[in-house]
C-alpha cells in the first residue's frame, strides 16, 4: 500500500518526545508502517488477515490498534488504488473525543 499522511503521526511522536512509553510506541508503529508498505489489500477481509484486531468501520475507514490498545491510528484505505491515508493517531483518550468515522 502506498502509505499517505504520515505526517500526522511524525506530529504527534514529535509533540511528545520525552514522555514514557514513546519510543515503544513509535517502534511498533514502525513496524506496522512496514507491513502496511508491503501489504497488497484489496479488501477489508485482507486487513484483518494481517491485523485480526482491526477495527473496520464503513466507508474504508480501518481502526488499528498501536502498542496493544494505548494508541489508535484512524485510516482510510482505497483498495482499488493501493492507497492507505492516515487521519489520525494518538492515544486511546484521545480516540475516544474524536469520531472515527467523520476524522
Amino acid at each position: 500500500m502506498i502509505v499517505i499522511g504520515t505526517d500526522v503521526v511524525e506530529r504527534y511522536f514529535a509533540a511528545r518526545a520525552g514522555h514514557r512509553g514513546i519510543k515503544a510506541a513509535r517502534a511498533q508503529y514502525d513496524a506496522w508502517r512496514a507491513i502496511a508498505e508491503k501489504a497488497q489489500w484489496k479488501r477489508p477481509e485482507d486487513v484483518k488477515k494481517a491485523h485480526p484486531k482491526a477495527s473496520i468501520l464503513k466507508g474504508g475507514r480501518v481502526v488499528f490498534n498501536i502498542k496493544g490498545n494505548d494508541y489508535r491510528l484512524i485510516t482510510v484505505l482505497q483498495y482499488a488504488d493501493g492507497v492507505l491515508m492516515i487521519r489520525f493517531f494518538g492515544s486511546h483518550e484521545d480516540y475516544d473525543k474524536v469520531d472515527a468515522e467523520t476524522v
